[in-house]
C-alpha cells in the first residue's frame, strides 16, 4: 500500500500544478453606441472598468474625444466632458481618498488625475518632466499608481522614458530609455502588476515583442513572455491571470508562471490587423482586428477595444 501511495500522491501534485484551462465565450454586438451613432468612434485608446462594474473607454477626437461610460450591460450612459480628446492610455485606481482616473494625454504631453466624473484634480505638466528627456518632446502613452502612490508614466511613442512621481506629481526619478540595459523598444503601455509582492511594473515592450517586469526602481526581474507573441499593447490581472491585447490580431490569457491559458479572436488575414482601417463591413464576429486596450471586469470577462477609425469592442465571458 505503501509503494502505490507516493507514485499516486506525486501524480496528483503534477496534475495540481498544471495551468487550469480557462474557456471564454464571444458576446456579440456588447456595446450599444452613443444615440445615433452606429459605432463607438475613433478608437485609439484604453478600456477599464471602475469598482461599480462600469466600463470607461477612451476615444478621439476634438468635439467627441475623451472618455465615454457604459453600464456592465454595455449600454451607453455619458460622455465625461472635458476629457481630452488625445488621451491614449488610463487606468482606475482605489486608494483610501477615493478611485480616480490617471490618464496619459499623448497630444500634450501631460499626466492627469480625475475623478470618475472627468475632473481634473491633478496634473502633471510637461515642464514637471526633466529637461533632458523632455527635450525630445513627450509622446507619453499610459501611466499606473503603485501601492505606495507613486504615479509611472511611459514615453512609449517618444524615447521609451519611464518616468516616477510622487502622489503629489513631483518628479522622482526616470530609467528605461532606448539604450542599455532594457534596450526598451515602442514600451506601449505599462502597469503595476499586483499579483506579485512586492508589486512589479510590467512593460509592454511592443517593438521588441515582449512582456517585461521591472521592479520599482527599473531593475529587469525577467521576460515574462516573449514567444509567438502578436505585439503586445496593453494587459489587465484578474486574480492570477492576465489578458493581454495584441494589436497583430490575438487576445490572449496567461496565468502568473507566464503561460498561455487562453487564445482569442485570432486573425491571420493579411491586411487586417495592425491598421485603424478595417470598416465595420469588414469585420468579422469573434475575430478580432487591431487589439490596443484591455481589461477585466470584476467577474473575469474581457472586454477589449481596438485600434480602430470607427471604434470596436469586443467582449469575451469566462465560462
Amino acid at each position: 500500500m505503501i509503494r502505490c501511495f507516493f507514485p499516486v500522491v506525486a501524480l496528483f501534485l503534477t496534475l495540481a500544478s498544471l495551468p487550469a484551462e480557462v474557456t471564454y465565450k464571444l458576446t456579440p454586438d456588447f456595446i450599444s453606441p452613443p444615440p445615433g451613432k452606429a459605432t463607438i468612434g475613433d478608437g485609439h485608446g484604453e478600456i477599464r472598468v471602475d469598482s461599480a462594474g462600469l466600463i470607461y473607454i477612451s476615444v478621439q477626437g476634438q468635439a467627441e474625444g475623451g472618455i465615454q461610460v457604459y453600464s456592465p450591460e454595455g449600454k451607453y450612459l455619458k460622455h465625461l466632458a472635458g476629457t481630452p480628446g488625445s488621451l491614449h492610455g488610463f487606468v482606475i485606481h482605489k486608494a483610501e481618498d477615493g478611485e480616480f482616473i490617471y490618464a496619459a494625454v499623448l497630444g500634450e504631453g501631460r499626466v492627469l488625475k480625475m475623478t470618475l466624473d472627468g475632473k481634473t484634480v491633478m496634473e502633471i505638466p510637461t515642464s514637471a518632466f526633466p529637461a533632458a528627456q523632455a527635450a525630445a518632446g513627450l509622446k507619453l502613452t499610459s501611466c499606473d499608481v503603485a501601492p505606495n502612490g507613486d504615479i509611472y508614466v511611459v514615453d512609449g511613442y517618444g524615447k521609451d522614458w519611464i518616468f516616477v512621481f510622487d502622489k503629489a506629481g513631483k518628479f522622482k526619478s526616470v530609467f528605461g530609455g532606448r539604450g542599455e540595459p532594457l534596450k526598451l523598444s515602442n514600451t506601449h503601455k505599462i502597469f503595476i502588476d499586483p499579483r506579485f509582492s512586492p508589486a512589479r511594473v510590467l512593460a509592454c515592450d511592443r517593438g521588441n515583442n515582449r512582456i517585461l517586469h521591472l521592479d520599482l526602481e527599473g531593475k529587469l526581474i525577467g521576460v515574462v513572455a516573449d514567444q509567438d507573441l502578436r505585439r503586445p499593447s496593453s494587459v489587465s490581472f484578474h486574480g492570477d491571470l492576465m489578458c493581454v491585447a495584441e494589436i497583430a490580431g490575438r487576445v490572449s490569457v496567461f496565468d502568473k508562471a507566464g503561460k498561455l491559458v487562453a487564445s482569442l479572436g485570432v486573425n491571420d488575414a493579411a491586411g487586417e490587423t495592425n491598421t485603424p482601417q478595417m470598416k465595420p463591413d469588414q469585420w468579422r464576429s469573434g475575430t478580432v482586428t487591431s487589439p490596443h486596450g484591455i481589461t477585466f471586469d470584476k467577474s473575469g470577462n474581457i472586454l477589449e477595444t481596438e485600434w480602430n477609425s470607427y471604434g470596436r469592442v469586443l467582449r469575451w465571458a469566462v465560462q
